[in-house]
């Protein structure tokens, strides 16, 4: 028996210094970035900045490929069906990583078992806005009355059911105790330009993508749901300060891999991405598109990452909130 261990432990050797290698000489070829939606969405654009400076970090090409479809579903089960090497990787939002789970009880991927967390890499507080041509309301108290009124029919835009600003807005429903319509739309984009035109009176988005209407006087902001005021829109208050306690709701980012990666493997990736997310030029470019640098550790995003889960499974449920 102990003859046949130390054989064992003599053939296993070699693959256990392959391996090592293989993790220490990350990365020696092309590794492909899957974004589980289309371009020039926030999961996108991030995935290529960071990609952009690991490319030129390290001499290899760092590729991302769009895969969308079922809120990010095709593209993380094209990742979990993928080696835990370090040449697949996956950029994704909060819906890929924690709204799907909440909310789509027949989901066929686990993003907690099936897919190695790596961090969370931005966050960005929501802004909630109405079209100032229909919604006389100056602050929360009094879009409050303005929802309250007798016969009173509104509307609210998001960017598709399962969505962050979709759930941020079932959650001040049930907070509020208010009957608001919910309007669906195909992306952010189209969601914008609803409420813009007043097509939907209210909705909660990215800061980043309300700024510019904000700025141009075609949105009215009456809160934003970050822990304290942003230097972008100071003369806004925060949902505490507006008369709504405990309604801090960021939008957030993360990167992953295929389940059984490595931990030396993880780490180096992690220490990439990190100076990638770090670095003067992209951090600043960030922060000017409404972004917050997380940059967690492995263990911080998954902990954070079950927080999440569990607390919009309670919104889920107590609202009995249900999409096809």
């Amino acid at each position: 028996m102990h003859r046949r261990a130390l054989l064992g432990g003599a053939l296993a050797a070699p693959a256990l210094v392959a391996a090592a290698r293989a993790q220490s000489d990350w990365p020696s070829r092309n590794v492909t970035i899957i974004v589980p939606f289309a371009t020039g969405g926030p999961s996108d654009i991030i995935g290529r900045l960071t990609a952009q400076h690991m490319q030129q970090a390290f001499g290899r090409p760092f590729v991302v490929e769009n895969r969308p479809g079922a809120t990010g579903g095709i593209g993380a089960r094209h990742v979990i069906r993928s080696a835990p090497d370090g040449y697949t990787l996956m950029h994704a939002p909060i819906s890929t990583w924690a709204i799907n789970v909440a909310l789509r009880p027949n989901l066929d991927y686990d993003p907690v078992r099936q897919l190695t967390r790596i961090m969370q890499t931005v966050r960005t507080p929501n802004v909630l806005v109405v079209h100032p041509a229909s919604v006389p309301a100056t602050d929360l108290a009094g879009l409050l009355a303005w929802l309250r009124a007798p016969g009173r029919q509104a509307s609210y835009s998001t960017s598709g059911a399962g969505s962050s600003d979709h759930l941020t807005m079932e959650m001040f429903k049930l907070r509020t105790g208010t009957d608001i319509t919910h309007i669906p739309y195909s992306g952010g984009g189209p969601a914008m330009t609803s409420a813009v035109a007043g097509t939907t009176q209210l909705t909660f988005q990215n800061l980043g993508a309300v700024l510019p209407h904000i700025q141009a006087g075609r949105l009215r902001p009456l809160m934003i749901t970050s822990e304290a005021r942003v230097p972008m829109l100071p003369d806004v208050p925060t949902a505490a300060e507006a008369g709504l306690g405990d309604f801090v709701v960021y939008s957030w980012q993360a990167y992953g891999g295929p389940p059984g990666m490595a931990e030396p493997l993880v780490e180096r990736i992690h220490a990439a991405l990190t100076a990638a997310l770090r670095s003067p030029g992209i951090e600043t470019r960030l922060v000017e598109l409404g972004f917050d640098v997380v940059a967690s550790r492995p263990a911080e995003f998954a902990a954070f990452q079950e927080r999440e889960i569990a607390r919009w499974r309670e919104v889920v449920q107590r609202g009995g909130i249900t999409v096809d």
